[in-house]
């Protein structure tokens, strides 16, 4: 388990997100390394709608150090590569929004089209089968890539 021991730069109480890395909560990891994790999220716009996440709990993106932030971008641009392979859509798009939890993410996910692009079409309740295949299928991805930070299952 990645330690989360780190002061926090954002609200005292750890965020849902600092939970799933500590274990506290369930999570569908794709990518862990010390400083940056990926796991997919609870309510996707598209199957593969994947979170890049600091290991540190910084709430705004623009608050997150330089070399962190170069450390995101690394891993965004791994599991986008993932989502490419797994999924074969036009293009995989990424949105920095942060609205919904007070801790830095990153949304990477396949897209055929801008409107895609769009929070209303996140679906609540995704088959938990839909969302395993998905993950699993972006692990096989990053390890056909040669990435050795693909989470365990």
């Amino acid at each position: 388990m990645i330690s989360t021991d780190q002061p926090n730069d954002g609200p005292e109480q750890p965020s849902v997100f600092t939970r799933i890395i500590r274990g506290e909560l369930p999570g569908r990891f794709v990518w862990r390394d010390d400083e940056v994790v990926a796991f997919l999220t609870i309510a996707p716009m598209n199957p593969g709608h994947t979170l890049v996440v600091p290991v540190r709990q910084v709430d705004h993106w623009t608050d997150v150090d330089p070399v962190l932030w170069g450390r995101i971008s690394t891993v965004q641009h791994a599991v986008g590569r993932a989502v490419m392979r797994a999924f074969d859509p036009t293009r995989v798009g990424v949105i920095i929004a942060g609205m919904e939890v007070p801790h830095c993410h990153v949304h990477v996910l396949p897209i055929d089209s801008e409107s895609e692009l769009n929070f209303a079409r996140a679906d609540h309740s995704p088959d938990p089968a839909v969302l395993d295949d998905a993950a699993e299928r972006i692990r096989a991805a990053l390890r056909e890539l040669g990435h050795s930070e693909v989470a365990d299952a």
